[in-house]
């Protein structure tokens, strides 16, 4: 299928992604491919190979960020198709290196869409067909982790303090939606810091605490004290303070051993 994709027009190279590309995957897991195209792509000769009972969402159709792509059946085993636009992905991969990065709204990511996930995507993956050796430079170029981008999310982190104090104010209204939002969006800020610190690429919110409480930085407890705050955040103005309370040690603690 690789293969047969590549011979598309306007298609570059086909990854394999995800967790059978890393070999964490579950017998059920999908299989991911990632398209990579420049320029124009032949949304004809995809659909032609997809088969006449799939669609293909071309560029922009699933979003700004994961851009479109296909859900097929092939023997019973679900394959996705993920289109990525090679040269937004070099650009990327550019402003990473710079210590440069966005997040940006996307359906099916509730934390938002971080851009060092394209580069990222490229360093974990695994080459199935690169005609012209794009592909297979660009993954040597991302095995190594930019610095400056580990110190500019690192140092992003700040946000998780700043977010738990709009916490509190909304604890004492008894706002549970928005002290669960602003908690939630916290945590995930100081998981993208901590790969970050340990020169991680993290992909997306999908197993990334179970990962982050492993890393070297991680306080004590990380992940079971994330799990309990917010599983339980409260539904009084009490208990969702105590909760706030709770919440603001656990960051000041992972934000000291951040920078130590």
């Amino acid at each position: 299928m690789a293969v047969r994709l590549a011979e598309v027009p306007g298609v570059r190279g086909v990854m394999l992604g995800g967790s059978r590309a890393r070999g964490e995957h579950r017998p059920e897991s999908d299989w991911d491919l990632g398209v990579y195209y420049r320029g124009d792509l032949d949304l004809a000769a995809l659909g032609a190979l997809a088969g006449p009972d799939v669609e293909v969402a071309g560029p922009g159709g699933w979003g700004p960020w994961v851009n479109g792509g296909a859900w097929l059946r092939v023997d019973g085993v679900a394959v996705d198709w993920i289109l990525r636009d090679l040269d937004r992905v070099e650009r990327v991969w550019e402003d990473c290196r710079a210590g440069r990065y966005e997040v940006g709204v996307q359906p099916g990511h509730p934390l938002g869409f971080w851009s060092p996930c394209y580069p990222g995507e490229v360093a974990l993956g695994q080459v199935l067909a690169d005609p012209a050796g794009e592909l297979t430079a660009l993954r040597a170029a991302a095995s190594v982790y930019p610095e400056p981008l580990r110190e500019a999310l690192v140092a992003g982190a700040w946000e998780a303090e700043f977010l738990v104090a709009g916490a509190a104010k909304g604890a004492a209204r008894a706002d549970s939606l928005y002290v669960s939002l602003c908690l939630s969006r916290a945590f995930g800020v100081l998981v993208q810091a901590l790969f970050a610190a340990d020169r991680r690429w993290c992909l997306n919110e999908k197993g990334a605490l179970a990962a982050a409480e492993l890393l070297p930085s991680a306080p004590a407890g990380f992940g079971e004290r994330v799990r309990t705050l917010l599983g339980a955040p409260g539904t009084t103005a009490a208990a969702l303070t105590a909760t706030v309370s709770a919440a603001r040690a656990l960051i000041e603690e992972t934000r000291a051993a951040l920078s130590s």
